[in-house]
């Protein structure tokens, strides 16, 4: 059985600079823009690949969770793919048989986590660069930009392994709102988003009945880097315990979700799914509740 290349789900910017070169690692920038909602309803979303081009770690290429790293025909944004339009997506982006990724992008780490947690559920192994760009930049490191004018050399695309368990559906969700299942839900969104008094880019305000916050957001230093050990194990363990099981992590979009999931991760824990429909799918059914206030 081949070792892996990536020491853990999390790489600094001192272990990519030593293994940009690897021809086993690819680096992959996920960056998204989705700004705030001005009012409620207000959705925006823009592929990051213009980010990407202005600035980028050395050699990366840019993953579009806007383009082919989302499902389409699905009935939200960011929807993941099958695993195999995954493996397909990646393989065009020089991911295939064999390669392992780091994901970073330039707007806090909840991309690169998003994309690390759609790789690990089909058995692509991933890590996510703390602090992102900004952290590789803080750290004096070299940037390129411009558009990527080599081919992609071809490849194999992976063979998924699928891991159906980091996620759940809206009736997995429901179940467990209405304590019919096992399990405790968890809001990712800032507190604003979570108690309904910020506005919001779906249709209606508020949480799922019974779920509890923890802002992904939160779980980060004021670099953008994640907690420190213990002080990240204080922040989760405010709001959950280890009978607390099996979590399943929820925000807007599925996106602020995975960052609290990578968090969760690294404290070892192993019952984490995160609800790929999130907010944007249960608000758009009316017979869905939603409670305002924390």
């Amino acid at each position: 059985m081949t070792t892996s290349l990536l020491p853990g789900p999390l790489v600094d910017d001192t272990w990519l600079a030593a293994h940009l070169d690897d021809p086993r690692l690819v680096v992959l920038d996920a960056t998204a823009l989705l700004p705030s909602p001005r009012e409620d309803g207000d959705y925006r979303s823009v592929s990051g690949r213009g980010t990407w081009a202005e600035r980028h770690v050395p050699g990366s290429r840019h993953a579009d969770l806007t383009g082919d790293f989302s499902d389409h025909d699905a009935p939200y944004h960011f929807a993941v793919p099958s695993p195999e339009a995954l493996a397909a997506a990646l393989a065009r982006l020089g991911v295939g048989e064999g390669a392992e990724v780091v994901a970073y992008d330039s707007g806090g780490g909840i991309w690169a986590a998003r994309l690390w947690w759609m790789l690990r559920a089909i058995g692509v192994p991933a890590a996510v660069l703390d602090g992102g760009l900004e952290g590789w930049v803080a750290a004096g490191r070299p940037l390129a930009s411009g558009e990527d004018t080599d081919p992609v050399m071809a490849v194999r695309p992976a063979t998924p392994v699928v891991r159906p368990d980091l996620w759940a559906g809206i009736e997995d969700v429901a179940a467990i709102s209405r304590g019919e299942r096992p399990g405790t839900l968890v809001c990712a969104l800032p507190t604003g988003g979570y108690d309904g008094s910020a506005p919001t880019r779906y249709s209606r305000r508020g949480h799922i009945p019974a779920s509890r916050s923890l802002p992904g957001r939160g779980l980060l230093d004021d670099s953008g880097h994640v907690l420190p050990a213990e002080e990240l194990a204080a922040r989760v363990g405010g709001v959950l315990d280890a009978d607390d099981s099996p979590v399943v992590l929820y925000c807007g979009g599925g996106i602020s979700a995975a960052g609290a999931a990578l968090a969760l991760t690294l404290l070892g824990r192993t019952d984490v799914s995160v609800y790929d429909g999130s907010l944007e799918e249960w608000s758009k059914d009316p017979a869905r509740p939603l409670e305002l206030g924390g």
